[in-house]
């Protein structure tokens, strides 16, 4: 990567690009700093305003218990009500200014990894390849005579799943991310610390040390205590290929750093006109756009998912694993760039200033702005910072 630059223009966001296609009949959860407070306000969002909610649901984990919480969205008597569009405007990140968070709090950050055959592939390549992105295009090749359409299709655990992995033994390509590809367990992690998502308009951090990395679009599920599906939003899960492909040992290095983990705009709530088979249905958009007017576009979509939501859901929570305060799940992406941005053969990766755009008709824009995770704000509004705001607002 280049060197960051001490600014980077920010991305113009109003509330007709951040917002989903159907707005107007979606139940949309967001969360606002409040400076009068000094701290977070579980918000809905109503048309063009945004209304302050805490004083019905002190946490949107709170808000994710209620079985009435669609109809508290649209209707409960809210406390300050602010334009959307001018809280879209606010630079994220300052004290004295209300602007939008991620919205989820005291849920944990989960995520499912290589739940698609497509980008199970490349897993397997920056393993091969220890991280060194010169080597990919050799090592795909390779991988792509030998896998082929092996993996197509394929349901992971079952018998057909049994015999590809014995084919790709046999030629000496299996993986530890092939097994949780194909294989009966999934790959559920914790993607980053509760509390310490950024939202949309943030900075999202790229690890100093990493020079092959990629944005992760996802869908993210909002799960509450019960292992109910409550609701789902949008996430970049920030990839840093060459740290994870040197050891599967590495990944919280190469997944959880400052500002590694993006979700918003908003969180929908699942309802008549948006239920789990409109998650299994959701298309999510990406596109990068740098600096130097390079840009890239890519999509994912939930219907080449190899593992049902509710089977990810299930190997996260049950007998085996309780959330007492919900958790939130990335489901993972089928997106894996591989097309180069400089050098030939050296594939795609972040330069700082990177404006990327994960969309979904019925979800929204998460848009952030990629920058080192060592110059990215400071994460410090912890647990115990949010337990003293909501007694100083009464509300606990």
């Amino acid at each position: 990567m280049e060197p960051a630059a001490a600014e980077h223009p920010r991305p113009v966001l109003t509330a007709a690009t951040v917002l989903p296609e159907d707005a107007d009949r979606a139940a949309l959860v967001a969360r606002v700093h409040d400076p009068e407070y000094g701290g977070p306000c579980v918000a809905a969002v109503r048309g063009e305003h945004v209304v302050d909610l805490t004083a019905v649901a002190p946490t949107v984990a709170d808000l994710m218990e209620r079985d009435d919480a669609a109809a508290v969205v649209a209707a409960a008597d809210g406390g300050r009500v602010w334009r959307l569009d001018d809280r879209l405007a606010a630079p994220p990140g300052r004290a004295d200014v209300p602007h939008l968070l991620a919205p989820v709090d005291l849920q944990v950050i989960k995520a499912a990894g290589v739940t698609f055959a497509r980008s199970l592939l490349e897993r397997v390549i920056e393993e091969r390849t220890g991280g060194d992105p010169a080597q990919a295009a050799r090592v795909r090749a390779r991988v792509g005579e030998v896998v082929g359409g092996t993996l197509d299709g394929v349901r992971p655990g079952t018998p057909q799943a049994a015999r590809a992995k014995d084919l790709l033994v046999s030629e000496g390509l299996w993986s530890q991310y092939l097994e949780v590809g194909i294989g009966p367990d999934p790959e559920v992690f914790t993607k980053a610390p509760v509390l310490s998502a950024v939202g949309t308009g943030a900075d999202v951090g790229v690890l100093g040390a990493s020079v092959w990395n990629n944005p992760e679009p996802e869908a993210v599920l909002v799960v509450d205590p019960r292992g109910r599906v409550r609701g789902a939003t949008l996430g970049n899960d920030v990839n840093l290929r060459d740290i994870e492909g040197r050891s599967a040992l590495l990944l919280s290095r190469a997944k959880d750093n400052n500002a590694s983990c993006a979700i918003g705009p908003f969180v929908r709530l699942l309802d008549y006109g948006f239920g789990l088979d409109a998650v299994r249905g959701l298309d999510i958009d990406l596109r990068v756009e740098g600096t130097d007017g390079y840009v890239l576009r890519g999509s994912s979509t939930l219907r080449e998912i190899s593992r049902d939501v509710l089977d990810l859901v299930s190997a996260t929570y049950g007998p085996h694993h309780q959330y007492p305060d919900g958790f939130v799940l990335f489901t993972g992406t089928l997106f894996a760039p591989t097309e180069d941005r400089k050098a030939p053969g050296a594939g795609f990766t972040h330069e700082y200033g990177d404006v990327v755009r994960i969309s979904s008709p019925r979800l929204g824009a998460l848009v952030n702005t990629v920058v080192p995770s060592e110059q990215a704000a400071p994460w410090t509004f912890g647990v115990r910072e949010l337990m003293r705001h909501l007694a100083r607002r009464g509300v606990l």
